[in-house]
């Protein structure tokens, strides 16, 4: 373990390693369910589930051997919505088994990651980013996972006079979610190791009491294994790839395989340094080491997760509950990639697991990932405090990580120019500006 993690190098144990694991993978386990659900209305659900699982343990695990960060991947929320709704039974409606041209352009897409990962293109863009506007984005981040958490527990919901406001108390899921809060925050005060996977547990048997009581009637909290595993499903999700159609219709391929890939890489930029900046893992330059390995991880799970039978592989911000548990190398991945393969032949006991119960824990660590937020230097240069500033804000508002990162990118580099400073913006930022604005003509055009 030592040899191939360096545990001493980064101050942890095997043990904190293994219970910041299964808090990351608890935390990623509704991707499980939820996976299925989306993907469910134009493919196989049960297929679905199976590839998602293997999919996430293929990538986790590369994350932990190659770059060993404590980092677990699965199918990204957002990406799954836009390969069902958006592409299956929009652009592609009506066309046969619409699913394998989208797992085509999936495939594609992480081929072209694997590509640029080689040379270092998506390391250069997270090593270019200003320091201000990387604590931003974990800040960012913060916001987002904790707004992600209460919505899970219906602490906070929608609203028709205001957009969102607060639940009501007589929900079941908003009480417990917020005691498992509390739960959570008294365990880290007294350091109990593996707090807030322990808040998890004690939330969700708190509600199987309550449910055995007659008190909770939302849903069942018990796993059921009355309908069996069903794993042979997969063959109907499994190298389904259509390069036919993708040649007979290249420019909308081209299409489609570009907003996936633009909003893969983008999410994938945010999460990497909203985790890394938590878990202490930055350089004095606010550079993440061995960040080229990340990508390759993320390139690679997309690629197999295509092959498998899933949408874009990407890595979780959820990540960062292991990083709060004291996770700090790829051990605390490899755990975490254990455990959706163990879900494979146990997914009706991780698939019971509600999210009232792991929402505390998302609220929990966005607390913590919003402390980045003293770093950043708002009485400085106004293009790295607005920066900072639309990163912060837009990614909960806007309810994306790429957006805040696009918002924030672009104000940087115009207010850069505005102010005098165009010798500050590097090449790789320009890059990067040039595709903000292009995608933002790219929503323009399919706006009108």
């Amino acid at each position: 373990m030592e040899k191939c993690f360096k545990l001493n190098e980064h101050g942890t144990t095997v043990k904190r390693e293994v219970l910041a694991g299964l808090t990351t993978f608890l935390t990623m386990a509704y991707i499980l369910a939820v996976n299925p659900n989306i993907l469910g209305t134009v493919m196989n659900a049960n297929g679905v589930f199976v590839a998602t699982a293997l999919a996430s343990a293929i990538a986790t695990f590369v994350m932990a051997f190659f770059a060993n960060y404590p980092i677990g991947l699965s199918a990204g929320l957002g990406l799954n919505a836009y390969f069902a709704y958006t592409v299956c039974l929009g652009e592609l409606a009506g066309e046969e088994n619409p699913f394998t041209i989208a797992l085509t352009a999936v495939f594609c897409e992480g081929i072209i990651f694997i590509v640029l990962s080689f040379f270092k293109f998506r390391e250069q863009i997270i090593n270019s980013i200003p320091q201000n506007l990387k604590f931003g984005i974990s800040a960012g981040i913060g916001l987002f996972v904790a707004f992600i958490g209460m919505q899970n527990a219906h602490i906070i919901v929608a609203n028709d006079a205001t957009v969102v406001g607060l639940g009501s108390f007589s929900d079941l899921d908003m009480v417990l979610a917020l005691v498992g809060l509390i739960i959570i925050a008294a365990l880290v005060h007294y350091n109990v190791t593996g707090g807030v996977l322990i808040g998890i547990i004690v939330t969700w048997i708190i509600g199987m009491i309550l449910q055995a009581a007659g008190v909770y009637t939302a849903a069942n909290l018990f796993p059921d294994f009355s309908q069996g595993l069903q794993l042979g499903a997969i063959s109907e999700t499994a190298f389904k790839l259509n390069f036919g159609w993708a040649a007979k219709h290249l420019i909308q391929f081209i299409a489609i395989t570009f907003s996936f890939l633009y909003v893969d890489l983008f999410d994938t930029v945010g999460t990497v340094v909203g985790v890394a900046d938590k878990a202490g893992l930055l350089d004095k330059d606010g550079n993440l080491p061995r960040v080229g390995q990340v990508f390759m991880a993320d390139a690679v799970g997309t690629t197999c997760g295509a092959l498998l039978g899933t949408s874009t592989v990407t890595s979780f911000v959820e990540s960062s509950a292991g990083v709060a548990a004291g996770g700090r190398t790829g051990l605390t991945a490899f755990t975490t990639g254990v455990m959706f393969l163990v879900s494979i032949v146990l997914s009706p006991l991780f698939l019971a697991i509600p999210s009232f119960a792991t929402a505390p824990a998302l609220i929990y660590v966005g607390m913590l990932m919003l402390m980045s937020i003293a770093k950043v230097k708002f009485d400085g240069d106004i293009a790295d405090s607005v920066g900072a500033y639309l990163a912060v804000v837009m990614m909960p508002l806007a309810y994306s990580i790429a957006t805040g990162i696009m918002f924030a990118v672009l104000a940087w580099v115009i207010l850069k120019v505005v102010t005098k400073k165009a010798k500050d913006i590097s090449p790789i930022m320009w890059v990067v500006f040039v595709l903000f604005a292009l995608r933002i003509v790219a929503l323009v055009a399919n706006f009108q």
